[in-house]
């Protein structure tokens, strides 16, 4: 896709939100936009920092580590990487050396291997907990009681290099209204128990809503949502 098209792109939907954000009497700003540029070449990606874009998520690791490992080498404003997508252990190391955020942590042993790949490298990063709420979310923990128990470990110092800051979630694909807020309604249900029962932990970031839905993620509450499609156009899979 040209530049002017995505540089357009964004506009309409940072206006989108902002509108979101007026009607569900929110702050202006309130809401962040992570640009997904999975399956999307190194230039649009470029092409979209060069229109104020800054905040990236890609589901697959090497990709990620290959495009944006050239962009760092030669960007005078290095972009901000979040993988979102179902990661592998295996994984774990380089998507530590790449990224700032890793949104899809779930299951403890994937927070232990991400500690432990932060230890080698002595770095700091966020994670987000990824939380099933609906029947069309792909992973994520499934109970209430297992997110708990997670985050009781973080509250312990159990993970001393990941800060945990959010939760993630997938709605189910479906134009049923009522099935997508009951998903978004759930996930900030599930922050606000977690920050009473371990307000140290001071979760404060809801990362949900896609090109679909996302109007509705931030009229219920979303404070990050992944928009790819809307502003890349269909994906490029020979990327």
């Amino acid at each position: 896709m040209e530049a002017d098209k995505i540089a357009e792109n964004l506009k309409k939907i940072k206006e989108d939100i902002y509108e979101s954000e007026i009607k569900a009497g929110r702050e202006k700003g309130s809401v962040k936009l992570c640009a997904v540029s999975k399956f999307h070449p190194e230039e649009s990606v470029r092409f979209a920092m060069n229109a104020g874009q800054f905040l990236f998520g890609e589901n697959r690791v090497q990709e990620a580590y290959a495009k944006f490992t050239s962009i760092n080498e030669t960007a005078d404003v290095k972009p901000e990487l979040h993988i979102i997508g179902s990661l592998q252990t295996n994984k774990v190391k380089k998507a530590v050396e790449i990224a700032s955020c890793i949104q899809s942590v779930d299951r403890i042993s994937l927070a232990e291997e991400i500690q432990k790949q932060c230890e080698k490298l002595s770095k700091k990063i966020n994670v987000f907990l990824e939380i099933h709420t609906g029947e069309e979310s792909k992973s994520g923990f499934a109970s209430e009681d297992e997110v708990m128990k997670t985050a009781e470990m973080f509250a312990s110092g159990k993970f001393p290099l990941l800060t945990l800051s959010g939760l993630m979630t997938m709605a189910p694909f479906t134009n049923d209204e009522r099935a997508v807020r009951s998903s978004f309604v759930t996930l900030r249900n599930l922050r606000e128990k977690l920050n009473v029962r371990f307000p140290s932990l001071s979760v404060t970031e809801l990362s949900m809503g896609m090109s679909g839905d996302f109007k509705l993620a931030v009229e219920e509450g979303s404070t990050m949502v992944r928009i790819g499609t809307a502003i890349f156009g269909e994906r490029d899979y020979n990327a």
